[in-house]
C-alpha cells in the first residue's frame, strides 16, 4: 500500500531479518473477552521479522497471507503463503508472485504467473490482491486485481486464479459479479467449499476518487474435486452497499478484511471505519446489505486485514496507524497491539493480511513498509 522507491524497500526487507522488538499493549482492555474473558492479544508483546517477501523477480507489496495447515505438493504445512501485489518497480496491481516462507525463516518462491499464459479469462491479466486461501487438496486461489501501469485508471475486473500444490495456474474464475477481488476466506465440507470474496471495482474508477457505495461480498460455491480443479457450482451476492473509492497511495479502498465464525460472515468496512457481520453467510440467498455495525470507530483506524481467533473475536490490522485491533462479536474492543511505527504519521499503510498459526499463540502479517513477514508472538 505504502508507494517508496522500490530500491529502499528491498534494502530495507534485508536488514530487518533478524530485528526484534518488543511492543507494548498500546490500549487496556476496554471489556470482556469472548472465552475465558482474557483477550487473545493479552500475552502477544514481541514482533519479529521472519523473513524478506521479495523474491528473485523484485516484486513488493505483500498483501495476503494464509496458513499452509497440510502438507502436500510443494506446500509444507506451518509454512505461510504470501502473494504480492506490485512489481519491482513498485507498480501497484501488477505483483504476479507467490512467496512460501516457513517459520524458520526460509523463503521459496511458490509460482510466478506468466499473465500472456492463463488457462482462462483474467479481465486485465494479474495483480495479486489479499484474496487468498488453500483449499482442500493443496489448491490455491487468489485474487487478482490488475492495472497496465499501476494507476487505478488502468484498473480491470481481474479474477481468481486457482493454482495446484505445484503452484501451477490451472483456472480462473472471472464474471458473475468477480470484479476487482480484494480479499477472501474459505469454509470447506466434504467435497464442497464456500469462498467469501470481497469487490471493490463496481463503479469506483468511475467514481474518480469520490465514494461509490456499491462494494460486494459474494459467496461462490465449489465442488472441489480429488485430483482435478474445483468447479464453480453458484454464486450468490450476500453483502453490498459498501463504501469503495479509489486512492493514489492505495489504489483502492473498500471492503477489504473477512471472517467467518458460526455462521456469520465478519467484514472490515474500511472506508466507513468499521467491521459489520452479515448473517446466516452460508445459507442465505440475498444480499444482506452490509450487515450489522459490530464496531466502529475508537482504536479501529481504516481496518484492513481481518482473522477470527480461536474463542472467536475479531482481530483487525490499521492501515492508519499500524495497530492491530482485537474486537469481540459484541462490539467491545478489548485490545490494542502496536506493529510497525515507521512512516508518516506511524505505521500508516504498513498492514494487510494476517494469519493465526495453528499454535495459537502467534500471528502472522505483512508489513508493506518492509517488504517482510512477521510475527506477533509471547516474549
Amino acid at each position: 500500500m505504502r508507494l517508496v522507491s522500490a530500491s529502499r524497500l528491498a534494502v530495507a526487507a534485508v536488514a530487518a531479518v533478524t530485528a526484534i522488538m518488543t511492543v507494548g499493549q498500546t490500549a487496556a482492555s476496554a471489556g470482556p473477552a469472548d472465552g475465558d474473558g482474557k483477550p487473545f492479544l493479552g500475552p502477544l508483546h514481541t514482533v519479529s521479522t521472519v523473513a524478506s517477501t521479495v523474491p528473485a523477480n523484485g516484486d513488493l507489496n505483500p498483501y495476503g497471507t494464509a496458513l499452509v495447515k497440510k502438507s502436500v505438493g510443494d506446500l509444507r504445512r506451518g509454512n505461510v503463503l504470501v502473494s504480492n501485489f506490485n512489481n519491482a518497480a513498485n507498480e501497484q496491481g501488477t505483483g504476479t508472485t507467490l512467496v512460501q516462507i516457513s517459520p524458520r525463516g526460509t523463503a521459496t518462491l511458490f509460482a510466478e504467473i506468466d499473465p500472456q499464459n492463463l488457462p482462462g479469462p483474467c479481465p486485465g491479466g494479474v495483480g495479486l490482491t489479499t484474496a487468498l486461501s488453500i483449499l482442500p487438496g493443496g489448491w490455491v486461489v487468489v485474487g487478482s486485481l490488475p492495472t497496465a501501469d499501476g494507476t487505478s485508471a488502468t484498473a480491470q475486473a481481474g479474477c481468481l486464479l486457482v493454482l495446484d500444490s505445484h503452484g501451477k495456474v490451472r483456472e480462473t474464475f472471472s464474471g458473475q459479479g468477480i470484479n476487482g477481488p480484494w480479499d477472501m476466506t474459505a469454509k470447506s465440507s466434504g467435497d464442497k467449499t464456500d469462498l467469501f470474496v470481497t469487490n471493490v471495482l463496481n463503479g469506483t474508477v468511475a467514481g474518480g476518487g469520490d465514494i461509490v457505495r456499491r462494494g460486494t461480498v459474494l459467496r461462490i460455491t465449489l465442488r472441489t474435486h480429488d485430483n482435478r480443479p474445483p468447479t464453480r457450482t453458484a454464486t450468490t451476492v450476500i453483502g453490498s452497499g459498501f463504501a469503495q473509492k479509489t486512492d493514489p497511495a492505495a489504489l483502492v479502498i473498500g471492503p477489504t478484511g473477512v471472517g467467518l465464525r458460526d455462521g456469520t460472515l465478519y467484514v472490515a468496512d474500511t472506508v466507513d471505519n468499521r467491521i459489520t457481520a452479515i448473517p446466516d453467510a452460508l445459507t442465505r440467498r440475498t444480499s444482506a446489505g452490509i450487515g450489522r455495525v459490530v464496531s466502529t470507530d475508537q482504536h479501529l483506524n481504516g481496518p484492513l486485514g481481518l482473522a477470527i481467533t480461536p474463542k472467536g473475536n475479531i482481530l483487525t490490522v490499521n492501515s492508519g496507524d499500524g495497530n492491530i485491533v482485537e474486537t469481540t462479536p459484541r462490539g467491545a474492543q478489548v485490545a490494542v497491539r502496536t506493529l510497525d511505527t515507521s512512516g508518516t504519521p506511524p505505521g500508516a499503510g504498513a498492514l494487510f493480511g494476517l494469519a493465526i498459526a495453528e499454535n495459537p499463540d502467534r500471528v502472522y502479517f505483512v508489513d508493506d513498509a518492509t517488504n517482510t513477514l512477521n510475527l506477533l508472538s509471547r516474549p
